[in-house]
């Protein structure tokens, strides 16, 4: 499988979208780690501007909006993603202070420091670590917060199966101290820094894949490009439990300070 295995990057984004759409996240997290994550941010009133930025569905977003007050704006680039997205917030009785919109993390469509936090929970790997720290900061108030759960190494050195398979899957995948280091050169104070619990991808994310992956390929029977999607995502699930002492998501937050 390795041999021929294709990242995400390389499916259709229409055959992307429908794969994850019947799911409440897109990526490893859970609601207690978005709520641990906000907990270590503070001065959020009703007034706050907060953007989470490749919001996909919006799970993460709905309990945000629970646990925070403030006005939430979700970007995603999946046209499908924000039409549930605007529903999950219909339906939670979120809509006058949660709205989803279409739109690139790499064309924010906010004002200059318009911005209390930015939110991004598996997602900013979509325009890079480094680079969405230094993009994005622009846009945040003095003292303001971003908060995003990224992808990190949690040794020097691994076997060469899923370091390859990381490499040409994400190559920006960093150790944790040089991913803090990035934070710092960007021009924000780290807060907070916590390795998602394993349950996160098992129960919370492989697990809910189940039925999302049966729905898909009955529909797409005989279909390549549908079952090499799926594939994909049994084999990263196959890596994820082999090498799980060796890598994970990690939650960092941090404030922006002046230059």
């Amino acid at each position: 499988m390795s041999d021929e295995y294709k990242t995400i990057h390389e499916f259709d984004f229409k055959l992307i979208c429908e794969f994850f759409s019947g799911m409440e996240r897109q990526g490893p997290g859970s609601p207690e780690v978005t709520i641990k994550a906000l907990s270590f941010i503070d001065n959020l009133t009703e007034q706050s501007q907060i953007a989470d930025l490749g919001c996909g569905t919006g799970g993460q977003t709905m309990v945000l909006a629970q646990h925070a007050p403030g006005q939430i704006t979700g970007l995603d680039l999946f046209p499908g993603f924000i039409n549930i997205f605007n529903r999950n917030a219909e339906q939670s009785g979120l809509q006058d202070r949660v709205k989803g919109i279409v739109g690139s993390m790499d064309q924010l469509p906010f004002g200059k420091e318009s911005l209390d936090l930015i939110w991004s929970e598996g997602a900013i790997y979509n325009i890079g670590f480094e680079r969405g720290l230094n993009e994005w900061r622009e846009f945040l108030k003095p003292g303001g917060y971003i908060a995003v759960s990224e992808a990190s190494w949690f040794t020097e050195k691994r076997p060469a199966e899923i370091n390859d398979f990381w490499v040409n899957a994400y190559p920006e995948i960093d150790t944790l101290p040089h991913q803090v280091n990035k934070i710092y050169k960007a021009g924000y104070l780290p807060v907070a820094t916590f390795i998602l619990p394993e349950k996160c991808w098992t129960e919370h994310y492989f697990a809910r894949k189940i039925k999302a992956q049966e729905i898909f390929l009955n529909k797409y029977a005989g279909n390549k490009a549908a079952e090499e999607l799926v594939a994909s995502e049994l084999y990263e699930e196959e890596l994820y439990r082999k090498y799980k002492d060796f890598y994970g998501y990690t939650f960092f937050i941090a404030r922006k300070t002046a230059l």
